[in-house]
């Protein structure tokens, strides 16, 4: 349970958003969740996720099927219907359990299982399995607000879940993806960022790795970022990212070549998916 001081409505509002984040944060970490996506294809019928406790007290959640899409800065939205090319694979999944209570320390099992139906349609169809976070056996999950003019006090615990995306491939589904609009920018601390924008081309969504490294004129190459599991899920065509680059010291980003590689995850064989370079002068 947390309990925010007495502040002007203003401060207090701006300290419960910081607030919030600080517990997602530390909330979601509870949850460790393996693998962190499932993909039913050729004649892949059942597959399973472990859960595992990962904090000091004992925690349940309630498992459920959602669709949801991303958006093109990679953000999951909710999706109540499906869009042009957009197809759900909730109907074809079953689970078991539903609802699960894990003691500090332990794992369980999630088994999920893939019943097509006749006539099924080639193509990817995807949807999320949610965990979500039920409140503590004490019942200390209320918000209590108190009003005393124009101070306002807040009590609350955080209720936190997770998702793993749930892919059916049917049929000869196949991608390309091309790295695009490379561009150093500068986040507000004015550390430097690599834009780059995931061009996808086909009928199946992409995932994997990126690396990026810069070769000095004359001088070895440096490993600048590694970011793990970045994908660009159907119908979508682009996605952007901005990944942030760690400088060695006394490095500077100019007069040579940063290259930008995109690979399969190492468990999927670590295929080069797609590269690109950006000359700095």
């Amino acid at each position: 349970m947390f309990r925010l001081p007495l502040f002007p409505v203003s401060l207090q509002r701006a300290l419960l958003a910081s607030l919030l984040l600080l517990l997602g944060a530390s909330a979601h970490a509870e949850l460790m969740l393996h693998p962190t996506r499932l993909v039913f294809d050729k004649n892949t019928r059942t597959a399973q996720i472990e859960l595992i406790n990962n904090g000091t007290k004992p925690a349940s959640y309630r498992i459920t099927l959602v669709n949801r899409r991303m958006t093109e800065a990679g953000q999951f939205e909710p999706a109540d219907s499906p869009q042009d090319g957009e197809r759900f694979a909730d109907s074809m999944l079953r689970y078991s359990p539903r609802q699960i209570t894990l003691q500090p320390g332990t794992a369980q099992t999630v088994r999920v299982m893939l019943r097509k139906p006749a006539e099924l349609a080639e193509g990817e169809y995807r949807s999320h399995l949610l965990f979500d976070k039920l409140p503590e056996v004490d019942g200390n999950a209320s918000i209590e607000n108190r009003a005393d003019g124009k101070q306002i006090g807040v009590m609350m615990n955080a209720l936190v879940g997770a998702s793993v995306p749930v892919i059916v491939r049917h049929g000869n589904v196949v991608a390309t993806v091309n790295l695009a609009g490379l561009a150093i920018q500068k986040d507000a601390a004015r550390r430097p960022l690599l834009a780059v924008r995931f061009e996808r081309e086909g009928d199946s969504s992409v995932y994997g790795d990126v690396s990026v490294t810069f070769t000095p004129r004359g001088g070895k190459a440096l490993t600048l970022a590694q970011v793990g599991g970045i994908a660009v899920y159907t119908p979508n065509r682009v996605r952007q990212a901005a990944l942030p680059l760690q400088l060695p010291s006394g490095v500077v980003l100019s007069g040579g070549t940063l290259e930008v590689a995109y690979r399969d995850r190492p468990e999927a064989g670590g295929k080069l998916l797609a590269q690109a370079s950006l000359s700095l002068p």
